[in-house]
């Protein structure tokens, strides 16, 4: 399997805590992961180094076949390269429709006037479907984004970032206030992008991780401590000790 995303010797202190300390690990191009880890391990501020939110001290983001370095690109430049981040809790533009805000994210020209002056395709609108369709809102289409289940704002910012065709798509938390049928059905939203995509979640819900049936990254103060299917990593005596006997 072809790398999508190498992370190389990356460290990064704040206020002289070190949260990400010599972080090295791999990402294929089309795979899901699992990232799991005590509080403090360094989860979030990984994302935030991949996405260009915060800037290591030191080591190497290498993105995709030419081996680019997204470190030295910007936040902008980084989501157009096809890296897509879901934050823990859901932003959608809730007075908008369902179909409105994914043909908003259908939008590959992000300039403001593009989106206000966007006109509708039959290509768009086909989108748009297939969109709802694998997000599991199709009979929500028109329905305002602020009437829905948490849930299923949820897997609207999902597709809105799937509208996109990320490469990667970084997601934080998803299982986080659902109710067990919008967690499974998270789960083969998510099982289904990684097919065609990186989809890496980060994520403390064991169960949820094992119904993602993936490999695991552990991290602790801003290593990795383990690696491997949840069985092996669950089973790590470094593991149980940090995390799980908690």
């Amino acid at each position: 399997m072809s790398t999508l995303l190498e992370v190389s010797g990356v460290s990064v202190t704040f206020d002289g805590f070190r949260a990400i300390n010599n972080l090295s690990f791999q990402i294929g191009a089309a795979e899901m992961r699992a990232i799991i880890g005590p509080n403090g391990a360094g989860k979030t501020t990984f994302m935030d180094i991949v996405t260009g939110k915060t800037r290591p001290d030191e080591g190497r983001v290498i993105w995709g076949e030419r081996s680019d370095n997204l470190l030295k690109m910007s936040e902008s430049q980084i989501a157009r390269a096809g890296v897509g981040r879901k934050f823990q809790r859901p932003t959608v533009f809730e007075d908008q429709s369902v179909r409105e805000n994914l043909a908003m994210a259908l939008r590959n020209d992000r300039q403001p006037w593009k989106v206000l002056f966007y006109r509708k395709t039959d290509e768009g609108a086909a989108r748009i479907e297939a969109l709802a369709k694998q997000i599991g809102l199709s009979s929500e289409l028109t329905r305002k984004a602020g009437e829905l289940s948490h849930g299923q704002k949820q897997w609207l910012e999902i597709g809105m970032l799937l509208a996109q065709d990320p490469r990667l798509l970084l997601v934080d938390e998803p299982a986080a206030g659902m109710t067990p049928a919008e967690r499974d059905h998270t789960t083969e939203i998510l099982k289904e992008a990684a097919k065609t995509r990186a989809v890496v979640v980060v994520e403390h819900d064991m169960d949820f991780v094992e119904k993602l049936n993936c490999k695991v990254t552990v991290l602790h103060e801003g290593s990795v401590l383990a690696e491997g299917s949840l069985a092996h990593v669950t089973s790590n005596k470094n593991v149980i000790d940090v995390y799980l006997g908690r």
